[in-house]
């Protein structure tokens, strides 16, 4: 039997990196998904590589910065679906890494936290309602182990907005775990994804980043994707207000 048999996923940030592990990783475990992003063309090429391999998917462009966009991304899995289960609310940008906080407009800095924590925020807001309709369910939230466990000075919004997520996640698991809503948060490590790359965006800085990691390499967003199946499913059936790290050794590393 697959882990998420009879589940019902949205993930956002799907159409590229970890979110995109992730959707193909949950739909292979049973899962019915709901996949966001703000690129159609790619959603529709997850959904049909999802749907190719037996899976059941359906894709909702949109910006996770709109309130309206998190309520409709429930309605479709209500709608298509018949609930949900789990969300993996994962959009993330890292902000204008360019200039210091002297520099760091305000407009930036919103837009930052908008993305990152605000759509968090909202996904909850949509999301944990339907999950009590179905008796429970696993919100994650990916955060990072910036802002937790290191810091990196040009990340001072992306730092900020994933230091928040895993306040919002503490709150909620407090709050709902009475009736059964396990919430968590997954602080990934350095890993191969399009906006990994815009940071380690030469040989020189990718090497640096890996040299970080006690194990010397970054992740494959297919390894995240896997402890992001860890909380979603009943293998963390007690696992709750948890930032759970997934980050290589980067956190300790001092070699």
């Amino acid at each position: 039997m697959t882990l998420l048999s009879g589940k019902i996923a949205i993930i956002t940030g799907a159409s590229a990196g970890i979110g995109y592990a992730t959707a193909k990783l949950f739909a292979r475990e049973g899962a019915k998904v709901v996949v966001a992003a703000r690129r159609q063309a790619e959603l529709n090429t997850l959904v049909g590589e999802i749907t190719e391999a037996g899976g059941s998917a359906v894709a909702l462009a949109g910006d996770v910065k709109d309130e309206a966009y998190a309520k409709a991304l429930v309605d479709v899995a209500n709608s298509k679906f018949g609930g949900l289960d789990i969300a993996l609310n994962n959009a993330s940008t890292l902000g204008d890494l360019s200039v210091s906080v002297p520099d760091l407009t305000l407009s930036s800095w919103d837009d930052t936290l908008a993305t990152n924590l605000t759509s968090a925020f909202l996904g909850a807001k949509y999301q944990i309602p339907a999950m009590l309709k179905r008796g429970g369910g696993s919100l994650i939230f990916t955060s990072s182990f910036v802002g937790s466990t290191a810091a990196f000075p040009p990340m001072t919004a992306y730092a900020t907005s994933k230091a928040g997520l895993i306040g919002l996640m503490k709150v909620l698991a407090v709050a709902y775990g009475p009736q059964n809503i396990r919430v968590n948060a997954l602080l990934p490590g350095g890993t191969d994804t399009p906006m990994g790359q815009t940071f380690a965006n030469t040989p020189e800085a990718l090497e640096f980043v890996k040299g970080m990691h006690a194990l010397k390499r970054i992740a494959a967003p297919e390894e995240i994707a896997k402890s992001a199946l860890y909380l979603a499913s009943d293998l963390s059936s007690f696992t709750t207000g948890a930032a759970l790290l997934a980050d290589g050794g980067v956190s300790i590393n001092r070699t």
